[in-house]
């Protein structure tokens, strides 16, 4: 719903060609289809069961999911392109999805951080719509480590329709290949979006907060094409936050850089809940504060979760856009001049 706030002011200046599918609650023709304690001849009763039984070849599969909350973890990495439908009498909306797949793993347990996600994407050209992903693990012990992954995208072309992510340390995990999240949900307080060399593209998105902390940490190393680049997201408090709003106020930072040349741009982002630090960018540490090469910008961050004296304390090693440079970061940009070839349009403002 939140995410709405932008959409809507899209539309009231024509701007929105956003047009997903009224609902998907009959399983597309050849798909395989998953619903839970099914008896049923022909159907599967995990997901990851339907997984198995795909042809492990080059050939296009989907497979249809059931309203349902399953208990497991699930790994694509068959070499044909595949699609996860989600049962849902509203394509459009995150908040009407009724498919939730959740697991609780720790990566120090898991053996890595990719190894710890509840969805892992090795499958290049996969599509996932209208599914929820949860790594229930948690905020695990104060001071640990407690990195615990929703989703761990490794595949090219990947695109993620009205898909919730929620965890708390590293949920999403976008860390190799190109990657659309669009119209979507992403929860968590450390570092909640991060990876190395990925590019990485999101719109019209709820970032919902669970503690301080920063939202993004870009690994990128060099100077090659691994970007992420948030359009059109909401930023709020998380339903079930582990601090109060006031506990949070001045705490939330848009990013810090897991490796030197970070590259991440936030553009037109309306703040509800909790106020931004004015700096809106932090350090990696004071020890290795690794900004010497980041290229971290914003352009349009409004609302009342914004310090009135941010063009003041902006951070000193990130940028302000113009109108015409934030133009140019766009999902073309980020995502390269072939997006329109596996990218769900119906999904873009």
């Amino acid at each position: 719903m939140l995410s709405l706030v932008v959409a809507l002011g899209l539309a009231a200046c024509g701007a929105v060609a956003y047009s997903p599918p009224l609902h998907r609650i009959s399983p597309p023709h050849d798909a395989l289809v998953v619903r839970g304690n099914t008896t049923r001849d022909g159907e599967y009763p995990t997901i990851m069961s339907a997984v198995w039984a795909l042809p492990n070849d080059t050939s296009s599969q989907s497979i249809f999911i059931y309203p349902g909350t399953y208990h497991e973890q699930i790994y694509l990495s068959r070499a044909g392109p595949i699609t996860l439908y989600g049962y849902t009498r509203n394509a459009g909306s995150q908040e009407a999805n009724e498919v939730t797949i959740t697991n609780s793993l720790v990566a120090s347990a898991a053996g890595s951080d990719e190894a710890s996600g509840t969805l892992r994407v090795h499958t290049n050209n996969t599509q996932v719509y209208n599914l929820n992903i949860r790594n229930d693990y948690g905020p695990g012990l104060l001071g640990g480590q407690n990195q615990a992954i929703a989703i761990s995208a490794y595949g090219d072309k990947v695109g993620l329709y009205a898909c919730g992510f929620y965890g708390f340390q590293d949920t999403v995990y976008t860390n190799t290949g190109r990657h659309a999240f669009l119209h979507g949900y992403i929860e968590g307080s450390v570092d909640f979006i991060f990876g190395k060399l990925s590019q990485a593209y999101f719109q019209a998105n709820t970032i919902a907060i669970a503690a301080p902390g920063c939202i993004t940490a870009s690994g990128r190393s060099t100077n090659d094409s691994g970007i992420y680049l948030l359009e059109d997201s909401v930023i709020t408090a998380a339903p079930n936050a582990n601090f109060t709003v006031s506990e949070m106020n001045g705490k939330i930072y848009f990013g810090r850089p897991w490796r030197n040349y970070a590259r991440v741009i936030f553009k037109n982002t309306y703040v509800i809940k909790p106020m931004l630090n004015a700096a809106l960018w932090s350090i990696w540490s004071t020890a290795t504060p690794l900004t010497d090469e980041v290229t971290y910008a914003d352009y349009g961050t409004w609302g009342p979760g914004v310090p009135w004296n941010v063009s003041q304390a902006r951070a000193n090693f990130s940028t302000h856009l113009t109108t015409k440079e934030a133009a140019s970061y766009n999902i073309g940009f980020a995502l390269g001049s072939d997006w329109h070839t596996w990218v769900d349009s119906r999904y873009l403002l």
